[in-house]
């Protein structure tokens, strides 16, 4: 994927023609334009070819290094400077064009008759500097008509044009009479002209654009508030002595310190040290992590009650924190599928807006007004029009939420899975590491008759050493504490879903569930019933068999979060229906359902890894589906369904496939991130309503058509101001997402 910064672009029709004109480039296969980020995502082609291109579509693509203040605003600045420039013209404008009217003293030389020519040229001295400083609305404009593809600075431009074209017209007209003596023909075009109106378009826009800019700005608070939680310097010990060095210094490897009260620089691992960690930062969690030897930290966290000594295991871009910010900016650069019809009607908007201005101003001729009033109506329906609206309705709200996600702990990977999140009927959880902690512990021994209890744990230990598995942890984890010595083994093999077979001590050997371990053995009656027993209790009964001879069970149990059943009810609250899928036998899992709320009826068992893929399917039938898990077994799944959604603590691979991950690893965050998904939607269809509603409604009542029946017509500085406001409230309408 490549990046890029593109500048010059001013609304939604922008975007569209950056895309199309990248899309065409010879091997590119994909292209995202982002009108809130300035960015550009491309998939294929050569970077040459691709800014050769934009270049060619009027705007300017540089690659995206990555290098100063990804969130710093530099475009409020320089439109504020516009802003105050032209209103140092615009004042005295309007003082000019409308204190007669107001009773307000203007020059005398500039009053009556004889006076007008002054009075005209004035107002058009004053007008000139405010079009200088709005040139890029020219430029932009006429670039637009030159490469086929006019969009917002077109509109206005257009409007603004038109509006000088006819004070110039009225100008010469006056001067004329004036030379003539033509006193009827000076009164005439004396007050018809319309400097101040092409001013006040340039700057009122202006205005409009630096607010959007501002609130545009504030979208990414979260993310700037995020990178700023990184520290600045970092205390390496180096030779054996502590120094302090630029956090873009450290390397990984070194060993870093980090005292009560400091912020973690990049992510380690725990070397020395003992401390209660805040990271809040990260997954929302107010309650610091006890941390110590062995365990891993990540950058932006904060170490509370101890002193740390670790080991940089991610520095630079590649932290936890760096990660999350790449991951909420590259969600805001992609696109919701809500977004489509607005993209769609962007494509055509500054035409078609451009000839219903055209017809307006035949119709109003041909019903017998005065140029002059066509023209007024035909520069509002130029300059009322608003695409810039529809461009941000979607990412300012998926900016937005995907901050709010962030501070909470809950990561989407792009606008899609934003947008899909709140569209699931059904969740699908795996059961360990999801609804339990996912660090089981042996609970129950039974050896077979005439096996010790020595005998089956040194097995149990020598075969689940090869393993990952968190069952197989579990016992390993028993073997060390009790210090049982690993005998080597031969031809390891993992069954995923079933168990592991290996050659221990020249004769074969498994473990696994009872179904794995009668393909080679008889299972007796009493370590059958116990079996039953173990797992009516909630654990995972593991089946132990050497030289075909079964020699007993170990009862592994992992305990359901406290926050499963509270997650569980949320989900149901939302109408949503949820089902229990895993690899481990139906008593275990009806055990850990009922505890937590799911439906008997709603329990998938004794489920392999492709199975979990083609429970999924199935579901698929009845809506669309999240699915929730956190191991390596679970990566079919996840890719299967409609949204996948990655326990963080779980396997890389899980949240890899994943569309949302959770850092927290909280089930009751399942909910939180659909509740969000769902707030999001709706700000984003208000948002296009509020886009469509207002071109549908406001074009026409600019053109004139309630003039005919009540006499209203809209004011071209009037139309300019609303246009501006629009996409002002699609902005802070998506900031609203930030209160809940």
């Amino acid at each position: 994927m490549q990046k890029y910064s593109v500048s010059g672009m001013m609304c939604a029709v922008c975007v569209s023609h950056v895309e199309k004109a990248v899309a065409a480039v010879d091997g590119v296969t994909s292209v995202t334009v982002s009108l809130l980020t300035h960015s550009m995502d491309v998939e294929g082609g050569s970077p040459k070819a691709i800014m050769a291109a934009v270049k060619a579509a009027g705007y300017k693509a540089v690659p995206d290094k990555g290098e100063g203040d990804a969130f710093a605003d530099t475009q409020s600045p320089p439109l504020l400077k516009r802003f105050l420039l032209s209103l140092i013209f615009l004042v005295p404008l309007m003082y000019l064009s409308m204190g007669q009217m107001i009773g307000a003293q203007i020059p005398a030389c500039m009053t009556g008759t004889d006076g007008a020519v002054w009075f005209l040229s004035a107002q058009l001295i004053l007008t000139v500097p405010v079009c200088v400083i709005g040139g890029s609305f020219f430029v932009g404009g006429v670039r637009g008509v030159l490469n086929r593809s006019p969009g917002m600075d077109t509109l206005v431009s257009l409007g603004a044009a038109a509006a000088i074209g006819y004070g110039i017209f009225a100008l010469t007209e006056v001067i004329i009479g004036t030379v003539t003596g033509d006193a009827a023909r000076v009164d005439t075009y004396r007050h018809d002209v319309y400097f101040e109106s092409a001013a006040m378009i340039l700057t009122l826009i202006t205005l409009g654009k630096w607010l959007e800019a501002k609130s545009k700005g504030r979208t990414t608070d979260a993310l700037r508030s995020l990178a700023d939680l990184a520290p600045k310097t970092a205390h390496v010990i180096r030779g054996g002595t502590e120094v302090s060095v630029p956090v873009s210094e450290v390397k990984e490897g070194d060993i870093f310190l980090v005292r009560p009260g400091e912020r973690i620089p990049v992510d380690g691992i725990v070397t020395d040290g003992v401390s209660g960690v805040d990271e809040s930062a990260l997954t929302g969690e107010s309650m610091p992590v006890d941390k110590s030897v062995g365990d891993t930290v990540s950058a932006a966290t904060v170490s509370v009650s101890g002193v740390l000594y670790c080991r940089a295991t991610h520095v630079g871009e590649d932290t936890t924190l760096s990660k999350i910010i790449r991951l909420v900016r590259e969600a805001a650069a992609t696109k919701a599928p809500l977004a489509r019809l607005a993209d769609k009607v962007a494509g055509i908007f500054a035409p078609v807006v451009t000839v219903i201005a055209i017809v307006t101003l035949a119709v109003w001729l041909i019903a017998g007004e005065d140029f002059r009033f066509a023209l007024a109506r035909s520069i509002s329906v130029l300059v009322i029009s608003c695409p810039c609206a529809l461009g941000l309705a979607t990412p300012v709200a998926v900016m937005v939420g995907s901050g709010v996600g962030a501070r909470k702990g809950i990561l989407f990977k792009s606008a899609a899975a934003l947008e899909n999140t709140g569209k699931v009927t059904t969740v699908i959880l795996d059961k360990t590491g999801t609804l339990t902690e996912g660090a089981p512990s042996v609970s129950t021994i039974i050896p077979a008759e005439g096996v010790t209890r020595a005998e089956l744990l040194s097995l149990a230990c020598t075969l689940e050493s090869g393993s990952a598995h968190p069952l197989a942890r579990a016992v390993t984890a028993l073997g060390e504490e009790e210090e049982i010595p690993i005998r080597s083994v031969e031809n390891f093999t993992d069954t995923p879903g079933r168990g592991i077979t290996a050659a221990v001590d020249g004769e074969q050997a498994l473990a696994g569930n009872r179904a794995f371990a009668e393909t080679c053995a008889e299972i007796p009656k009493a370590i059958r019933e116990a079996a039953e027993e173990a797992a009516n209790r909630g654990e995972t009964p593991l089946f132990f068999v050497k030289g075909g001879v079964c020699l007993g069970i170990l009862g592994v149990s992992d305990t359901v979060r406290p926050t499963a059943k509270d997650a569980i009810d949320s989900l149901h609250k939302m109408g949503l229906r949820t089902v229990l899928l895993t690899g481990d036998n139906p008593k275990t899992a009806a055990a850990v359902a009922k505890s937590v709320g799911i439906p008997e009826a709603d329990v998938r068992a004794g489920v392999l890894p492709d199975g979990k893929e083609s429970a999924v399917r199935e579901s698929l039938a009845d809506g669309m589906v999240a699915m929730v898990g956190d191991g390596i077994n679970d990566a079919p799944a996840l890719t299967r369904a409609s949204v996948g959604i990655a326990i963080g603590a779980g396997a890389d691979i899980a949240i890899d496939a994943a569309d949302v991950v959770l850092m927290r690893s909280d089930p009751s965050d399942v909910a939180e991130a659909i509740a969000l998904s769902k707030r999001v939607i709706r700000n984003i269809k208000q948002n296009l309503f509020w886009a469509f509603f207002y071109n549908v409604i406001c074009i026409p009542v600019a053109a004139g058509v309630l003039y005919p029946t009540l006499g209203l017509v809209l004011n071209p500085m009037i139309a300019s101001a609303a246009m501006s406001l629009s996409s002002l409230f699609v902005v802070t309408n998506a900031l609203r997402l930030e209160r809940k």
